[in-house]
């Protein structure tokens, strides 16, 4: 009988994709109702029958040896997507998967963005992984200076580029920190701080003065919540008076009448 270890091995060794993995790493016998796989660092360069599983919707093919993406064209349904580190100069297969929105290519050797040009097809795609700082996984590509112009400009409704949100909660946030570190990054010259005596505010220094009409609203806001507060107060007391009443008047009843003699 083949121990653990050995079939473990195996895996670790293996460089094209078979049934036998397929079914080994699952555990399904009809490859068509694999709908998740993981096929992270395991050496593989041939995709082999990967094409067969023509349910899939997750794929990690991460940390491999992967250049020819050919048997991915038949997953039509497959929606997430992470070929990082692998050795990949050629989407042009992806071209087939309509329904990925999710695509992580980090860590290839994809030299232009006309290399991406395959992918526009693609409406349903919305995050592009180009770069990873995280694992220091990058493309030749990305050291364009026009790069992240050049890919919002060829695909204009994805809302995530290598891990930042472009449109959406967030957005805005990610576009001010990248102003304010271009900013600091423009303010030294061969690690000395360069002085800018005509530097402006970014805002005026009335900004942050709270306007009177704001302090009106707020003033008579708080007055009406004291009213309201107030009114439950005195509800409140009558409520307890009322019950107190009550409760005596039902203690008096239920005492025996005693009679004179």
């Amino acid at each position: 009988m083949e121990s653990k270890r050995d079939k473990d091995q195996q895996d670790v060794d293996c460089e094209k994709i078979t049934a036998v993995l397929l079914k080994s790493r699952t555990g399904e016998f009809d490859l068509e109702s694999i709908l998740f796989l993981k096929l992270r660092g395991l050496g593989i360069h041939d995709l082999g029958c990967i094409g067969e599983c023509i349910n899939l919707e997750r794929l990690d093919l991460s940390a491999n040896n992967i250049s020819n993406l050919a048997p991915l064209a038949t997953l039509r349904l497959l929606s997430v997507l992470n070929l990082s580190s692998n050795k990949i100069s050629n989407l042009e297969p992806l071209r087939s998967c309509e329904n990925l929105q999710n695509l992580n290519v980090a860590g290839n050797i994809i030299s232009s963005i006309e290399n991406l040009h395959c992918l526009v097809s693609l409406r349903k795609l919305e995050n592009i992984r180009l770069k990873d700082n995280t694992h220091n996984y990058s493309n030749s590509v990305c050291r364009s200076s026009s790069y992240r112009t050049a890919v919002l400009e060829m695909f204009p409704n994805i809302k995530v580029l290598d891990g930042e949100r472009v449109v959406g909660r967030g957005s805005d946030l990610y576009q001010l920190c990248k102003d304010i570190d271009d900013t600091i990054k423009g303010s030294y010259k061969n690690g000395q701080l360069v002085e800018h005596p005509n530097c402006k505010p970014w805002v005026e220094d009335s900004y942050w003065e709270i306007k009177r009409s704001n302090n009106a609203i707020i003033e008579e806001a708080y007055k009406q919540f004291n009213d309201v507060l107030h009114e439950c107060r005195l509800l409140n007391n009558r409520a307890t008076h009322v019950i107190s009443q009550t409760e005596k008047s039902m203690s008096l009843k239920k005492q025996p009448k005693q009679y004179a003699i």
